[in-house]
């Protein structure tokens, strides 16, 4: 097997705090390069989370940059290690040959964000799916072709919702366009008992499920779906992620995410209050029974 990479996006975040704690030491990129006795190149790859960084190297750049508060240092070396830490020591190993990078980027990020912010405009969210929903979600998707693909995969959606009722769970909140509600995914008795496990998940302290609906007409959010990530003390490390039937795509600069922090604000605010929006999504699937 080939070797497994870093986390690259674990990589960016620890390039992007090295970057601002460089220039706010008033470093070079050539002076920095002098401390590690490499190249500038490597510094700006490092920056843009293109290499790991050692151990060593990153307790001399955190010197060179006068990085001296415990909390900075060890927020550093944290990323440092989880950024290093090879993909294979995750639960989702076993499943590789069935995800895509992106995707073990998003199951890692989730492994240590504390709280998630989504904007759904057409699906069920991936972590309040239930399984037979998935399903038809991943053979209706066209990317993978063989049953045993596709049982994988469920598999990896499945085992993710640990992060929402196991120990420690995240902050989970839950904004859903009204056409959520009346895309038959599945069928009519797949889409009721979807419709009943979103009631029943919405009962849990940490999950927030809002209904936006289609007599609210036009607003800011209705142009895309997204998932807005964000970390314990690290507020200038959240990220956003954007899916698309290509691939999906993380944002991370700061003028970016507060973008999608204003989108979900609107999103929140224009939606129906939590207890309105559980009784009409039991409404609805009242409608799907036989």
């Amino acid at each position: 097997m080939p070797p497994v990479k870093p986390s690259t996006v674990l990589g960016r975040q620890l390039g992007d705090e090295l970057r601002k704690f460089r220039e706010a030491a008033g470093v070079s990129m050539a002076q920095a390069a002098e401390v590690l006795d490499c190249t500038k190149g490597k510094i700006s790859r490092i920056e843009n989370g293109h290499v790991p960084v050692r151990t060593p190297d990153l307790i001399a750049l955190m010197r060179a940059y006068r990085v001296e508060e415990p909390e900075s240092r060890e927020r550093l070396e944290a990323l440092a290690r989880r950024a290093n830490r090879r993909r294979r020591e995750g639960w989702w190993h076993p499943y590789a040959s069935a995800l895509s990078d992106t995707y073990v980027d998003q199951i890692e990020m989730e492994a240590i964000c504390d709280s998630i912010r989504t904007y759904q405009v057409q699906l069920v969210p991936g972590l309040l799916q239930t399984e037979e929903y998935g399903r038809a979600v991943t053979v209706a998707s066209r990317a993978w072709h063989t049953s045993e693909e596709i049982d994988r995969f469920v598999q990896v959606r499945i085992a993710r919702q640990e992060r929402l009722t196991g120990e420690n769970p995240i902050e989970y909140w839950a904004v859903l366009a009204e056409g959520v509600l009346h895309q038959q995914v599945g069928g009519r008795k797949v889409m009721g008992a979807q419709l009943e496990h979103l009631v029943a998940m919405a009962q849990y302290p940490n999950i927030t499920i809002q209904v936006l609906p289609f007599s609210r007409g036009a607003h800011s959010g209705m142009f895309g779906p997204y998932l807005l990530l964000s970390f314990p003390q690290m507020a200038s490390l959240d990220l956003v992620l954007t899916e698309t039937p290509t691939g999906n795509i993380w944002m991370e600069r700061e003028a970016e995410v507060a973008c999608y922090r204003a989108l979900f604000d609107d999103a929140r605010m224009a939606a129906l209050p939590p207890t309105e929006s559980r009784a009409l999504i039991q409404r609805v699937a009242k409608e799907y029974r036989p």
